[in-house]
């Protein structure tokens, strides 16, 4: 990862040994674009199908949450301090997979003389590569961040939002906040390092495009397609961890039968569920998991998988846009969910609550859910991170304030080093 920041383009996912089905590597790397696509929301499915499709070969990336815009009738005018492109893949000329300790080295061909040269400066890293200025967390120096919204104004739009709910407007509303830093001068590696030490998830990541950064330490599969499986992993329900072995289990136990905590689960299923019946084969709609209990090192969640089966000649690109963006990062309806956050929301989402990811040669993929990150442009020194959670009748806006701070944690820990 240090001799990586040499380039324009990285992209490292890391599965942190996280014993879970679904992984096809415990990390991999992939550096130094061939080739890549940039573009806003307009026809962007559209123009990855045929970037994809002309490539045939890896690409990693990021969809946006705003590429919603391209699903449905809908607009993104809220402020956006990060200016991060609204999709973004590129082919790499260099690839590292490691798995079972055992690395795998794929170059493009018209670099595979560079293999040998590049393995030895690899192993002469001791120490990352020298930074242009000392890291504000090294200094002692916390970045300081911002609420973009008080407590006062998220207790008033969560009432907004339960007097959507009472009219039937909604079941269901994932409603997120921005806390952000400006002026912020961190080294992006080192604080991608400490959020995944202390957050330890299965689909973390580092991307960086440029000076515009990606740290995420995502817990949520968004969906993979193995084949002609496709298996999507929705979470909703949060409880937080305690020291104490045996409180810890009470609060696992807790939340695995918390009647307003499964019911936000299975709405959302219900709502994966239908958008992969739109590419599915008739029938082959599953719920293979519901509501189980997973335990990460900051959070306890319920996560549920539920998975489908695809012909031969259904495109990756088209379950993908039949799905997106992630029900559990909008809501149920998603269409009026989703209208309703662009009113009461009042940041941008942009690449918070969309996907990272990558395509195979054979037309599989994987793509986690983007949160529990930090963003940042380097140029602007503009930093963000983002959280929210479920709203739903029996939300208690005072305790909604609170899971959104517990979900802050990491984050906030990595920024003070």
């Amino acid at each position: 990862m240090s001799w990586a920041q040499q380039f324009k383009q990285v992209v490292w996912l890391d599965s942190n040994a996280y014993p879970r089905e679904y992984s096809n590597f415990d990390t991999v790397l992939a550096v130094d674009a061939y080739c890549f696509l940039e573009c806003d929301y307009t026809n962007a499915f559209a123009e990855l199908k045929q970037y994809k499709n002309t490539t045939q070969d890896y690409i990693f990336g990021y969809l946006s949450y705003d590429l919603k815009n391209d699903t449905e009738d809908l607009e993104s005018n809220n402020l956006d301090g990060l200016q991060f492109p609204e999709l973004y893949f590129f082919q790499p000329k260099k690839l590292f997979f490691i798995k079972d300790d055992v690395l795998e080295v794929r170059y493009l061909n018209s670099f595979k003389n560079e293999i040998k040269n590049d393995l030895a400066e690899i192993n002469e890293i001791a120490t990352p590569p020298h930074t242009d200025h000392k890291p504000a967390n090294r200094q002692g120096r916390d970045v300081k961040i911002h609420k973009r919204i008080t407590k006062k104004q998220y207790l008033k739009k969560l009432d907004l939002i339960l007097e959507h709910i009472y009219r039937g407007d909604i079941y269901e509303v994932n409603f997120c906040q921005e806390f952000y830093a400006e002026k912020a001068l961190i080294d992006p590696l080192d604080v991608y390092n400490h959020l995944n030490e202390i957050s330890k998830p299965p689909l973390a990541g580092f991307l960086k495009i440029d000076d515009k950064y990606i740290l995420s330490a995502s817990p949520e599969r968004f969906v993979k397609k193995e084949k002609n499986k496709i298996i999507s992993q929705p979470i909703k329900g949060t409880a937080k961890r305690l020291a104490n072995q045996k409180a810890d289990a009470k609060l696992a136990l807790a939340l695995s039968i918390d009647e307003k905590e499964r019911s936000e689960n299975i709405m959302i299923v219900d709502l994966v569920r239908n958008d992969l019946s739109k590419t599915a084969i008739k029938g082959s709609v599953k719920v293979e998991e519901l509501c189980k209990v997973y335990s990460f090192e900051q959070v306890h969640q319920l996560i549920s998988t539920v998975t489908s089966l695809v012909g031969n000649n259904t495109d990756s690109i088209d379950v993908i846009k039949s799905l997106f963006p992630m029900g559990s990062m909008t809501g149920a309806p998603k269409l009026s969910a989703m209208q309703i956050i662009e009113q009461l929301e009042v940041t941008k989402r942009g690449v918070y609550s969309g996907a990272i990811g990558y395509f195979t040669p054979k037309d599989d993929f994987d793509f986690n859910v983007v949160i529990r990150s930090v963003f940042y442009n380097k140029k602007q020194q503009y930093l963000s991170y983002s959280v929210g959670g479920a709203i739903t009748s029996k939300s208690d806006p005072e305790k909604e304030y609170q899971e959104c701070l517990l979900k802050a944690i990491a984050m906030k820990k990595a920024l003070k080093g």
